[in-house]
């Protein structure tokens, strides 16, 4: 155990990490050694930044927690605190159960740590993180919160109402990572449509982009996690106009039924949905577009999934993933619906759209043979260096692979790469530009 030294374990998303990143930031200019996700824990305090958004997640906290409680038992720590989602959602029932916990905070109040360790929170450096990402890219959360109650989402209950971050902040925010060498910003929120009605009467999200894009240094900004309802179309010729915001965008659509998003609470139609995808592609040309679909929900009969299956042939999503149905507790779809969608027909129907993305995958990835684009490198190993196009989110995208035999390149250096294979999730290239930094 080493004194003076706190571990680190963030679970579940993006937005997660930022919070532990700011944490970290804080028990730094108090003195601490920090460490974050270490392969072994050996410091005298350990946190835990726990998820609770799906019943895998909760689960995964919760036996990191019991975990590291033995290890507490046994003497190899000290102190054990847990903070984040979880906590917020169940935090006098896991106050009860797990008593090896020094203490649990919230999703907001995680700040009185220090307090209770007898530090003080530094006001002065709110804005500062250190970077658990590789240095050349950062998450930047905009808001806290969701206002959009979607009858599976338990996140409105964790979070609260929709908050947004001052754009000031996340200006300077922005302006004191590229002083360390940030080159890429995920802009990252629960409900990206929604920035900025709560401060400023109205959805801000344009002109926040286009300030953003206007700052020396930002290589590429790419949007993550917008709502389709009342979508600001502004941001289309914001993302058109400027190189640096990738032509990218994150928004979870859910279904197409209008049967299944009516009970999802979805505030849309199919039709209005194929027409919001069909103005995102005309106004930016060459975006690719992610998006999240759910099986399983209540309501969807074979009829309403094969509806599902069809949108994503017509569609051709560029990116695209999927889950199944999930009852969470105190959620609308849990007090009025029934969960009786079996769960091995829920895995077959999985798989089925999956199955299907696959094709769809590996026929747009194809079409990027022989073509030249601007990559980043983010990590090496014995055989490749493995980057990024700016139609790619760090984690959840293809990447591309470029043999190390063919050259020395640098980790966080932009290059020209011409793809010369294809596979559904992968792209393989070479570089035909040594560096364009």
């Amino acid at each position: 155990m080493r004194k003076n030294k706190i571990d680190i374990i963030s679970l579940g998303c993006s937005k997660n990490l930022v919070d532990s990143e700011h944490l970290i930031r804080q028990f730094q200019a108090n003195g601490y050694s920090v460490e974050h996700n270490p392969s072994r824990v050996d410091g005298e305090i350990v946190v835990v930044n726990t998820c609770g958004f799906i019943r895998d997640a909760q689960e995964e906290s919760i036996d990191m927690i019991l975990e590291l409680g033995r290890a507490k038992k046994e003497g190899k720590i000290k102190q054990l605190f847990v903070m984040g989602c979880l906590a917020e959602r169940f935090m006098a029932q896991l106050t009860d159960e797990l008593p090896e916990v020094d203490k649990f905070y919230g999703k907001f109040n995680w700040k009185e740590m220090l307090n209770d360790l007898g530090k003080s929170y530094k006001e002065d450096l709110s804005s500062e993180r250190y970077l658990t990402t590789p240095k050349h890219y950062a998450y930047l959360k905009i808001s806290e919160g969701c206002n959009r109650f979607c009858a599976f989402c338990a996140i409105p209950l964790i979070t609260g109402r929709h908050k947004s971050v001052p754009m000031d902040t996340l200006l300077n925010e922005m302006k004191h990572l590229v002083s360390q060498g940030v080159k890429e910003f995920n802009v990252i929120a629960q409900d990206l449509s929604s920035y900025g009605l709560d401060l400023y009467g109205k959805m801000m999200l344009p002109e926040l982009i286009d300030q953003m894009a206007q700052i020396e240094g930002v290589e590429w900004i790419r949007l993550h996690y917008a709502y389709p309802t009342q979508f600001p179309y502004d941001i289309l010729p914001v993302m058109a106009k400027h190189d640096n915001v990738c032509k990218y965008l994150d928004i979870a659509l859910q279904h197409s039924s209008d049967k299944v998003l009516n009970n999802m609470q979805r505030h849309i139609t199919k039709a209005e949905t194929i027409e919001l995808i069909k103005r995102i592609r005309k106004e930016v040309p060459g975006i690719h577009i992610r998006t999240t679909l759910m099986v399983g929900f209540p309501g969807e009969g074979e009829e309403e999934f094969n509806d599902l299956v069809d949108f994503v042939e017509e569609m051709r999503f560029e990116r695209m993933g999927a889950f199944a149905y999930s009852e969470e507790e105190g959620t609308f779809a849990a007090k009025h619906f029934d969960d009786i969608i079996p769960k091995d027909v829920k895995a077959d129907r999985l798989d089925e759209i999956m199955e299907l993305q696959e094709e769809i995958s590996l026929e747009i990835q194809s079409k990027k043979v022989g073509n030249v684009y601007k990559v980043i490198i983010d990590s090496e190993d014995e055989m490749y260096y493995s980057g990024r196009t700016e139609w790619d989110s760090p984690e959840v995208d293809p990447e591309v692979l470029i043999p190390v035999e063919n050259g020395k390149l640098e980790i966080g250096n932009f290059y020209q790469v011409e793809i010369t294979d294809a596979t559904p999730f992968e792209l393989f290239g070479k570089v035909v530009d040594n560096n364009m930094d």
